[in-house]
Parts: C-alpha cells; structure tokens; sequence
C-alpha cells in the first residue's frame, strides 16, 4: 500500500480475496480517518482504529443510526423507510424503546429453548456427516444454527426456518453470483426479496395473533410503546432485523471457527484438552471472523478524531473487521489465539447498539462446538473454501470437508 488513494473499501474483490486485512493495517498505520470517494461523487468516512470505533459507537447523539447500518441503506437497502421502525435503524427515544419490547425476546426460557433446538439440529447434522464422511459445512451444518434459534423464536417449522435463511442469505448476498445466480449486482432481486421476507412475516401475523402469542411474532403484536400497539410495518422490520442479525453472525462465525482450527491444529488441541473454556475460545472465533465487517452512521454534528474533522451529515462507517484486528489493543493481532483473555473485540458493536442476540449467537456456537469436542471429531479440507462476495458481511459461501478422525 503506497497511499491512500490504492484502497477502495468498496471493492468486493479486496474482501473477497483477503486482501482486507493488509488494507486495514496500513489504514491504522498511516490514515485511520480515511476518506473513501465513491463513482457518484460522493463519499464516505472509514474509523479503522479499536479506540475511534468505541468513541463512535458511544457518541450516538452525534453518530445517528437512524440511516440505516449499511452503505447506501439500511439492510436490504430499505434507507429512509426503515428509520425509525426498525432498531438498528433508529436513534434514542425510539431506539430504547425498541431495544425494550425486542428484548423480552431474549429471557432466560427463550434463550433455553433455544439452545435445545439448535443442539437437535446440530446433533443430526453433525451424525449425517459422520455417516457420509464430510459435507459442505457451509451449506449444510452452519445453516442449523440461525434456523434452530428461529424455529424457538417463531414457532416456525423446520422447513419455515430454513426458508427464511435462505431469503436473508439471498438478500445479504445480492452481489454475490454463487448466492443469487446471474452475475450478481441485482438491486432489483434485492427488493424483490426483501419483499418476499416481508410477505413471509405478514402471513403469519394472523395465525399468531389469535394462537397462543408465544414467540417474538406474538410478543410484537402485543406490545405497546406509550400506550400504542406496534405498527405492521414496525413488526415486520424487526421481525427481519432479528432474522438477518442471527443468520449471518452464528453460521458464518462457525465456518470461520472452524476453518481457523483446521488451520491451526494446535488451537484445536487445545479445545479438545479443554486447555481453555467455550466461552474464551468463542470470543477469539468471533474477533477473527468479525463476520459483520462495519457499520455506517451519519454524523449529525461537526466532530473531530484528531486532526481530522468530520462534518455533519458525513457518512461514517465504524471497521469493526479492523478494530479487532488493531495490534494497539490486541497483542499479536494476525495469531488466531484461542487463549486470548481481555478480549473485549468489537464484533457484537458497542454502546447502546451492541448486538441485541448476543447470547443467542453464544449459545449457538457453543452447542456445535461442543458437539464437536465432545466426540473428539476432527475435519479436513475437501475442496476449495469460497467466500461471500460482500465487504459487509464477512463469511463463506462454500467449505467442504471430510472427516479425518473422531473418537
């Protein structure tokens, strides 16, 4: 990297390929407030270092959500529609009044329940591969993560859940050829998915709200912020909210997880000797992936990092994949390093927008994981590992392996 202008953090092909990580160390080291042009004359603000990302994300009277959390609108480019209906697109009064109805989705029970269903369709996913002897993890065991938590959340059927991840997938992954077909970069197969996701919400709304109310669908519809009764279209895009957030963080996490132990057999080792506890070894799985590359605010007042200022209405995207990997807060940050303690890393977000199904994502990742260790099994590449083709969303499309050993 020679200077700024040689990095486009628009560039799919630069995350694509893992090029993103060289990009981000030179960013951190010589413009950590760098300013991205775009072809339409516009432009962005990229924060790339660990203590400018959690100033931002703190900063939320000056950093508003309230456009969306991607470039150029919010998830599935609804921009404007979306602000003020749904979390991650909404500024206080009304984000915390939000954050409060969506978090009686995540109680104690519903988290339990959750668990059960996701350790069921792991422990036949994972005896199907032990069968066959291998599988494309990342179509056939990482999907079972976000659909057991979906199922537990929304009374949906196995074949619901599966379903509705693979609208948010197609929609996530609108540039990505291998996911939508075609040649990618179908903003019109974009909507029209975001409307199917819609559609799909909107039919059950009437089976739940004279069934029995258990779930996130009944507990929308019975909610009451100042006294009023949620919106459809307010249910309908936390309903999605909900459903794209838990897609994409546990199952691409997963294949990253696991990708990185085949890696690095040594850390696999000590997994299995039970060297370091679950918990520590999923908090370095979710730094390494940082499946959820950035996201975007608008800047509603002048503020300055620096000797940079930055302008209100400036777009301004926080790199959560670079804060996690900025060496001025985590010692040999490039080492995947399961013994990792203090490992505060950015993947969940910060602040009052920290990522509402955490605990969710936890509890997913532990029920594979522990599946795994538990019976000792151990995988190798089969083929060629693909990645999605997207800088916001950072996983894989394609990881095939085979079994190499088990108890």
């Amino acid at each position: 990297m020679t200077g700024t202008g040689t990095i486009d953090l628009t560039d799919l092909d630069l995350f694509e390929t893992e090029r993103h990580h060289e990009a981000f160390d030179w960013l951190r080291a010589n413009d950590p407030v760098h300013w991205n042009p775009t072809p339409d004359g516009s432009g962005f603000w990229a924060l790339t270092r660990y203590d400018d990302l959690v100033t931002a994300y703190r900063e939320h009277s000056t950093f508003s959500s309230a456009g969306g959390a991607v470039l150029g609108g919010s998830i599935g480019g609804a921009g404007d529609s979306a602000t003020g209906l749904m979390l991650v697109a909404s500024d206080p009064p009304r984000q915390r009044q939000l954050r409060q109805v969506l978090h009686q989705a995540f109680t104690a029970p519903v988290l339990d329940a959750i668990a059960e269903r996701v350790a069921e369709l792991v422990d036949r996913a994972i005896d199907t591969t032990l069968t066959d002897g291998g599988c494309d993890f990342a179509v056939d065991v990482a999907p079972e993560l976000p659909a057991g938590a979906l199922m537990a959340m929304m009374s949906l059927t196995h074949d619901e859940a599966r379903h509705l991840v693979d609208l948010t997938r197609r929609m996530i992954g609108f540039n990505d050829p291998l996911v939508v077909g075609g040649s990618g970069h179908d903003r019109l197969g974009l909507a029209e998915t975001q409307a199917e996701i819609f559609d799909f919400f909107a039919d059950l709304l009437p089976d739940r709200r004279y069934a029995d109310g258990r779930g996130l669908l009944g507990m929308l519809l019975r909610a009451k912020v100042n006294g009023h009764p949620l919106s459809e279209e307010e249910i309908l895009y936390n309903c999605m909210n909900v459903a794209v957030g838990g897609n994409e963080t546990s199952s691409y996490t997963a294949c990253a997880g696991l990708r990185a132990l085949i890696e690095h057999p040594e850390q696999w080792e000590l997994l299995r000797r039970s060297a370091v506890t679950p918990t520590t070894a999923i908090n370095e799985m979710l730094r390494w992936a940082s499946t959820n590359a950035y996201v975007q605010r608008v800047a509603k007042h002048d503020f300055t990092f620096g000797a940079t200022t930055i302008r209100a209405g400036d777009a301004v995207t926080l790199w959560n994949v670079s804060a996690n990997r900025d060496e001025a807060r985590f010692p040999e940050p490039h080492r995947f390093d399961l013994t990792r303690t203090s490992n505060r890393h950015l993947s969940y977000g910060s602040g009052i927008h920290r990522c509402i199904g955490a605990q969710v994502a936890h509890a997913e990742l532990s029920s594979l994981f522990g599946r795994l260790i538990r019976d000792e099994v151990r995988f190798e590449f089969a083929g060629e590992v693909r990645r999605l083709r997207s800088n916001f969303i950072l996983g894989m499309t394609r990881l095939p392996i085979t079994v190499a050993g088990r108890r």
